[in-house]
């Protein structure tokens, strides 16, 4: 397996490294922002949607980074009403790239944005996985959230065969790619990039801290040579495969891993709680 990140960190030079601020005291300190989003999946009634944030709302007040809580779509106006007055934002798990139609079962992103829901989570790999996502479908609904004004939280990662062939990076590039076909210098200000190995999803296995950071850092490269340096160094790229309270220290502390994309610990106010401390 080769390192990913090797033909990038000898680049000291290089742009890719303006993130980070030499400060002689605390040494490198993380200079994008970072979002800790929660992935709820199918889970919570609107009433007990409600009760957890009403219980998260205390422990992340003051937080340093960006709270999102991703919710199914009958809990967004529980949801919506529960972060009033808070800086917690509110995403959608999905949407459909048509405005309206005959697609029973699906919601719009224009829908969304009639609700004041501010992001949607788009190509989770359950979606593709179960439900017959492709890389094409990922992009139309990119470009109808984007349309409808959206901050996107995009989806990428590979599979255990995917990552023992060796071909990690090769796919994870080609659905960023793909993904962003189309996406303008300026919409990319509003798409967040999750990767999210699919071996490390609901398995309590995890991407140690390097292979988090090489697949992050190659993300990056791959928008820096779709767009430039500059708007690559400002895209947040997420770490979602089993962050926890237990690892997200040593996650959030690597140079390309902005935030999380969490999934079981977000349902655990404390434990959420606990990675949205850690990223600071």
């Amino acid at each position: 397996q080769p390192d990913l990140f090797s033909t990038l960190k000898g680049n000291l030079g290089s742009p890719y490294f303006a993130p980070f601020q030499n400060d002689k005291e605390k040494g490198w300190i993380h200079m994008r922002k970072y979002v800790i989003a929660g992935n709820w999946k199918m889970n919570k009634t609107p009433d007990e949607a409600t009760a957890l944030i009403n219980e998260l709302k205390p422990l992340v007040a003051g937080a340093s980074c960006d709270v999102v809580v991703g919710v199914p779509f009958v809990d967004l106006p529980a949801a919506l009403e529960a972060v009033k007055g808070t800086a917690i934002g509110v995403a959608a798990q999905n949407c459909h790239w048509e405005k309206s139609g005959a697609f029973t079962g699906e919601v719009s992103a224009e829908m969304l944005k009639a609700m004041k829901v501010g992001y949607v989570i788009i190509g989770h790999s359950e979606r593709r996985t179960y439900f017959g996502d492709t890389d094409v479908t990922v992009q139309k609904r990119v470009r109808a959230a984007l349309d409808a004004g959206l901050t996107v939280i995009l989806c990428v990662g590979e599979y255990l065969e995917q990552r023992e062939q060796g071909v990690t990076g090769e796919v994870v590039a080609m659905q960023t790619k793909i993904a962003l076909g189309g996406v303008t210098e300026e919409e990319l200000k509003r798409i967040i990039i999750a990767y999210e190995p699919v071996w490390a999803i609901g398995t309590g296995r995890t991407a140690t801290a390097q292979q988090a950071n090489e697949v992050c850092a190659l993300i990056r490269n791959t928008l820096a040579g779709l767009y430039s340096w500059t708007c690559a160094d400002d895209v947040v790229v997420q770490y979602g495969g089993s962050m926890n309270a237990g690892n997200a220290a040593e996650l959030l502390a690597q140079p390309d891993v902005d935030g999380g994309l969490i999934g079981g610990a977000s349902l655990k106010p404390q434990d959420f709680a606990a990675i949205v401390a850690a990223a600071k």
